[in-house]
């Protein structure tokens, strides 16, 4: 997708022009239960010669609450920008079609006139955030309406309140955490009052607790009935139960689905799959089983309704003498064995708070660690400083026994390779083909090398269509892939990652995670921070827990998520596969199994 907009567009946003009216007049005399039309939209980038999407046509009207499904590239994002007018006035893109907002044509009413009938939270928070305080910011766009200062008062607590942000009212959002900007984001867009909700990825940062909190919040909204929600999200664990409708693009962006939930995710599942979109991890298993010969005469959604369909049937013959699944036995890694990284008493402060405490973790050579925690707890503190890109005290953080702060960038980048949670941080060249290049070139390999090594990359990312395309031109993950790359081609031992499946379809992300689990088979360090529970059973072999600034316990995942006291007070959830299958009454073959892939099954 295109860069979102700065400041200015949002303060467009809210802001009517001299001689508007920032209220539309009712079309026909009566306000239309109908919030949003649009009819075969096509969205063509400035410098690009294809539309993405295509050709879209979908209604979304008082009640609805619309999931907007399709792989990574396929224009999600950049179509949530026209639906408040962002393209084509703020964002500089051709659309074709039409956007109609409220009975208001979105190409010829201002983003002003627009932002009071549709509210939208991006999917980098940070790209909407422009004052020094969150009653001030959440206050913003109310105020910008000129409404009455108890109004726009009682408006913003609501709002903070209820993403849990109101104690903190008086902080600048500098403060706050990834996931914490992104609640704020969301309490903005509620302060705005607008009858339709625009969400691209609003958890995608946001710990367990926090996601709960967020559609406790939105589900409050769609429960009144009198709002429409249009909702962008991987993570269908979360939004399936939410949600009552699923619009599915195809990879062109080119409507392909439409309907109830019960018809696309349940009836369509095996469909979604093969076009690499998430599904719920229950309809995963589910999928797999089925190969087994268990029998689903409906396919699950929820971890109880695969745990039920399992409680009502026996297990196919050939599963009974098999035992369990594939199980841990499928596993091939390297042994860990040395020190990769070893940290000692590392505290660090920023200002005058303290946001790591005397943190002491040993990181094994060919481990695959996942370091998780709510938000706020320190973790992407913590894989920073691991990484250099914040400089530890002296003696507390070493990697191949070298002390990190006292070797510099370059030498840095020869043992660990760092890749941000916004991708866009490490973006430094003009083009997706340099961005792999120039770290081929500090290398002073010849040009030729360097062409067949960065096109053998993109290949592997499916980005050397986009080879010549500036990279914040790229889709959110597309984008992540990029950020991946750039960090593998210095050929560093240690990996780090900070959300590395952001902003991914799920095809996209299960490639990455299958080249991360094979580079760490070969060898490499693995260490990622992820909110993501079933990526860390599926992947880790360690997990270290993060609780306010602190390391409180360290140990395979299995071990981990059976601590239901550590997880409860870190804010965590167990992940989803094993919320289902560990408390089956029948089955014993598949209690233990925390795992999509050591299910019985195969080729899903």
């Amino acid at each position: 997708m295109t860069a979102p907009p700065d400041s200015a567009a949002r303060s467009a946003s809210v802001a009517p022009a001299p001689g508007e009216t920032a209220t539309p007049k009712p079309t026909h005399g009566r306000e239309h239960a109908r919030l949003l039309q649009l009819r075969e939209v096509g969205i063509t980038h400035e410098g690009e010669d294809a539309a993405t999407p295509a050709s879209v046509s979908f209604e979304v009207s008082r009640g609805d609450v619309v999931l907007l499904l399709g792989p990574s590239g396929s224009g999600k994002s950049t179509l949530s920008l026209a639906m408040n007018g962002l393209i084509p006035h703020a964002v500089p893109a051709a659309l074709t079609g039409r956007v109609e907002v409220a009975g208001m044509d979105a190409a010829t009413h201002s983003v002003a006139q627009l932002s009071t009938q549709v509210g939208i939270v991006f999917q980098d928070p940070d790209a909407q955030l422009v004052t020094g305080t969150l009653l001030d910011e959440v206050a913003f766009g109310p105020e910008n309406l000129r409404l009455p200062a108890a109004e726009v008062l009682a408006r913003a607590e609501s709002a903070l309140r209820r993403v849990g942000l109101w104690e903190r009212r008086s902080e600048n959002p500098d403060r706050l955490s990834g996931g914490g900007r992104q609640r704020l984001a969301i309490a903005c867009a509620l302060a705005m009052g607008s009858p339709l909700l625009v969400l691209d990825e609003p958890t995608a940062n946001l710990d367990p607790r926090g996601i709960d909190d967020v559609y406790a919040a939105l589900d409050e909204l769609a429960a009144s009935g009198d709002k429409g929600i249009v909702l962008i999200e991987h993570n269908l664990d979360a939004a399936a139960p939410f949600v009552n409708r699923v619009v599915v693009l195809d990879a062109a962006g080119v409507v392909i689905a439409d309907g109830a939930v019960d018809e696309i995710l349940r009836g369509r599942a095996a469909e979604l799959h093969d076009l690499g979109v998430w599904l719920p991890t229950s309809t995963l298993a589910a999928l797999r089983l089925r190969e087994a010969g268990y029998r689903f005469d409906t396919l699950p959604i929820s971890p109880d309704e695969l745990r039920a369909a399992l409680d009502r049937q026996s297990a196919p013959a050939a599963t009974r003498e098999a035992g369990a699944g594939a199980g841990a036995a499928t596993e091939t890694r390297v042994s860990a064995s040395g020190t990769r990284i070893e940290v000692r008493g590392l505290t660090l402060r920023r200002k005058k708070t303290e946001v790591l405490t005397d943190v002491s973790l040993e990181v094994r050579d060919g481990d695959f660690l996942a370091i998780v925690g709510a938000n706020g707890a320190g973790k992407t503190t913590l894989i920073q400083a691991l990484a250099g890109v914040l400089t530890p005290p002296r003696g507390t953080v070493r990697i191949d026994g070298l002390d990190v702060a006292r070797l510099d960038d370059r030498a840095l980048s020869t043992h660990v390779g760092f890749v941000f949670q916004n991708p866009e941080h490490q973006f430094i060249a003009a083009s997706v083909f340099d961005e792999i290049a120039h770290g081929l070139r500090r290398q002073h390999l010849d040009e030729a090398e360097i062409e067949r090594r960065t096109l053998d990359l993109l290949d592997r990312f499916g980005l050397r269509g986009r080879a010549h395309v500036h990279p914040f031109l790229l889709s959110g993950g597309q984008k992540r892939r990029l950020s991946v790359g750039t960090a593998l081609v210095a050929g560093a031992r240690v990996l780090v990652l900070d959300e590395p499946t952001f902003g991914q379809d799920r095809a996209r992300a299960d490639e990455l995670l299958g080249l991360l689990r094979d580079l760490n088979r070969e060898g490499t360090t693995i260490i990622v921070v992820t909110h993501d529970m079933q990526l860390v059973a599926e992947y880790a072999d360690r997990v270290a827990v993060m609780e306010s600034g602190r390391l409180t316990a360290c140990g395979a995942p299995g071990e981990v998520f059976a601590d239901a006291e550590l997880i409860a007070r870190a804010g965590l959830r167990v992940p989803p596969l094993a919320r289902a299958l560990a408390p089956l009454a029948t089955h014993p073959e598949l209690r233990t199994v925390t795992r999509v892939g050591d299910l019985p099954g195969g080729g899903s």
